[in-house]
């Protein structure tokens, strides 16, 4: 086992987000990452670092020694003692890892003991420093050098250093050349959006009291209009993101504040200073607009000194913003430089699939695939949201289909900034020139031009005519359409694959330590032998196609030959089936659940079955069976399921929970996108 240990150069640098952020990295290597704060300088009941370790990298790490421990243990002379203390809790965390990674002590004016304790932990550890610092000072890879040669004067190898909070115009090569040997592990720049607190996390901070509560939760603050001009000066700041601070006599800016609301802007909220309200006629007349997921807050003091107290709300991610640290922990880890990561680290990396390394590997592949994926959904938000992510991030080129001035309108009450590249296409200006080649494909059915164009005016037709004349790759929808909208017309346009009689699904279940398939769980409500065994190996080249060993278990209520009955029949016989199609595919079944997917009982149940016990792929007997697991896991364990994605179809087509997060979506165009790939080749 290898470890690292990060250590900051001076105060302030992030160094817990860029610790996380480092896990994150290695974890998308499909290495297993362990992970420690051993000395808590927050609330240890409460550290952050070991809070969102746990909960959002999946790691079971130690409880961390409080400053108080550790400043006794010093004051005592107990040096070699508190090192055994910290080293103990080390090793625990270290338990089952490839990697372990230390968070250090930050730099505290208040501790002076904090830089040589560093180094005297990593010492101990043998543990390789990874030193971090902030890009805002004036001379970062001197301050880096510098710090370098005292670590090393204690004793301590250094094995990079990271950039953290670049500006714009910061250098990486320029980074990079004065460093000199020492290695750089990446260069994560300044995002004022990763910084924005909640609407929740301001009101927390004020003790305000929360007149409507409204989407408190989700939006978020970027910046502070503090109303004491005209509302013509104000109307132009009344953007997404956005808190209005006002007291509530000023009847105009409640009006122009609800006329924002209801054209759909996403203010951060209003806030009603002075112990004020809103006049009732005027909250009477928008009450539409306040109840349209405004927050509105209320506090005592004046504007002055309530825009001062905003000022000072904590940059730190609260404890249960989890998306905010997820988006920065995303951010950190595509900035570090995988290869300089790799180059350090002394093991082959896992073939094991785990959660992150499937996340990873699926935006490459889409990345690699460079497909062209229509979203007939095209002025939904988070339709937009995603197809702007995939844009800018290369996984996909996107298509939205609708009118431009619609979908520019929603993405700016979004605050969503739509890339110059970004491909918009007016079904009005298509439309025609695909009744033809529709009537040609339909033409069995009796189909007129007419009839065609009245189909084609629905986007999700329109689209799938898109994919079937080959004009895009693939389509994703069902954001606002049903499953048999989305499913419908492919099944009529596109048709099933050759070799294929049936269009089935799978969901990818993200579980903490590996990543594992279900299917059916959206489609078939009832499958028969040969239907269920077709599915079996759909589900079983699916996995393999995404980078996972497929060991099928075809579940049942019953396991082996301990049942009888139709269900329990059907499933015996969809297993020989699927074995006779593809004799080199590890597959066992009837199976119970448990039975297929603990070691243990598989050796009391399934003696000397080669799937029994580690399954990959789970093949259900009926939708009502699959569909309920898959909630129920999906719920009860707070698993993330990454699906459900169609198999069966001559191209792929996708189909959205109606509701799908902006990062489903994100993650449903990179799996059509790698679908679409295959097929080609």
């Amino acid at each position: 086992m290898q470890t690292f240990f990060l250590a900051p150069t001076r105060q302030n640098v992030g160094l817990t987000s860029v610790a996380l952020g480092v896990v994150r990295a290695l974890q998308r290597q499909g290495l297993r990452v362990g992970f420690a704060k051993p000395v808590a300088q927050d609330d240890t009941a409460n550290e952050r670092s070991i809070h969102f370790a746990r909960e959002i990298c999946q790691i079971n790490c130690p409880n961390a020694l409080s400053m108080n421990q550790v400043v006794s243990r010093i004051s005592a002379g107990e040096i070699d003692e508190l090192l055994e203390d910290i080293v103990s809790v080390c090793m625990t965390a270290a338990k089952d890892a490839d990697v372990l990674v230390i968070e250090g002590l930050h730099t505290d004016a208040s501790y002076s003991f904090t830089t040589r304790l560093n180094a005297d932990i990593a010492r101990s550890l043998q543990a390789e420093m990874v030193l971090v610092t902030s890009a805002q000072e004036e001379n970062p890879a001197g301050e880096v050098k510098l710090t370098a040669s005292q670590f090393r004067g204690a004793g301590c190898n250094i094995a990079g250093a990271i950039f953290n909070k670049a500006p714009a115009e910061f250098s990486e090569e320029g980074a990079k050349a004065s460093l000199g040997e020492l290695p750089l592990w990446g260069v994560i720049r300044n995002n004022p959006v990763l910084l924005a607190p909640r609407t929740l996390d301001v009101a927390r901070h004020l003790k305000a009291e929360i007149v409507v509560e409204g989407e408190i939760a989700s939006r978020r603050v970027l910046e502070t209009v503090v109303t004491g001009r005209s509302v013509t000066e104000v109307i132009g700041r009344l953007n997404p993101c956005s808190l209005v601070v006002s007291s509530g006599d000023r009847d105009d800016v409640m009006l122009a504040t609800a006329l924002a609301a209801s054209k759909g802007i996403q203010l951060a909220g209003l806030l009603l200073t002075h112990s004020t309200s809103i006049d009732p006629r005027i909250w009477d007349l928008a009450s539409h607009a306040f109840d349209s997921g405004l927050p509105i807050l209320r506090v005592d003091t004046d504007s002055f000194v309530t825009a001062a107290n905003i000022s000072r709300v904590s940059q730190a991610v609260a404890a249960d913003d989890y998306e905010r640290m997820n988006l920065v922990l995303d951010a950190a880890a595509e900035q570090l430089s995988a290869e300089a990561l790799l180059a350090c680290v002394k093991i082959p990396t896992s073939t094991r699939m785990s959660p992150p390394a499937f996340r990873y590997q699926l935006i490459q592949k889409a990345r690699a695939a460079n497909k062209r994926i229509v979203l007939p959904e095209g002025d939904e938000p988070r339709t937009i949201r995603a197809a702007v992510i995939c844009e800018e991030k290369g996984i996909a080129h996107c298509v939205l289909l609708g009118k431009r001035s619609a979908i520019e309108t929603v993405a700016a009450a979004q605050g969503v900034t739509l890339p110059a590249s970004l491909e918009i296409i007016d079904p009005d200006d298509v439309r025609e020139e695909y009744v033809a080649p529709m009537v040609e494909l339909r033409k069995s059915k009796g189909m007129t031009p007419g009839q065609a164009r009245e189909q084609l005016t629905d986007t999700v037709v329109l689209g799938t005519m898109m994919l079937a004349q080959n004009t895009v790759d693939g389509l994703v929808s069902g954001a606002v359409h049903t499953t048999a909208s989305t499913v419908r017309p492919a099944l009529q346009l596109i048709k099933t694959a050759p070799g294929s009689s049936i269009v089935s699904s799978v969901f990818f279940m993200l579980m903490p330590d590996q990543v594992l398939v279900y299917g059916d769980c959206a489609i078939n409500p009832d499958p028969n032998a040969t239907e269920l065994a077709e599915i079996a190996l759909q589900s079983a080249d699916s996995a393999k196609a995404f980078g996972i060993d497929p060991k099928v278990a075809m579940i049942s209520y019953s396991t082996g030959s301990s049942g009888t009955g139709a269900d329990v029949d059907k499933v015996r016989q969809a297993t020989e089936l699927a074995q006779a199609k593809n004799t080199g595919l590890l597959i066992d079944g009837p199976l119970q659940y448990d039975a297929a997917s603990v070691v243990d009982v598989a050796r009391q149940k399934a003696p000397g079955s080669q799937v029994a016990g580690q399954a990959t792929v789970f093949v259900f007997p009926d939708l009502n069976t699959g569909n309920t697991t898959y909630k129920a896991v999906q719920r009860s364990a707070k698993v993330v399921s990454v699906g459900p994605m169609l198999q069966g179809l001559r191209k792929p087509v996708n189909d959205l929970s109606r509701g799908a997060l902006v990062d489903d979506i994100v993650f449903t165009i990179a799996l059509t996108a790698i679908q679409a790939d295959a097929k080609k080749a």
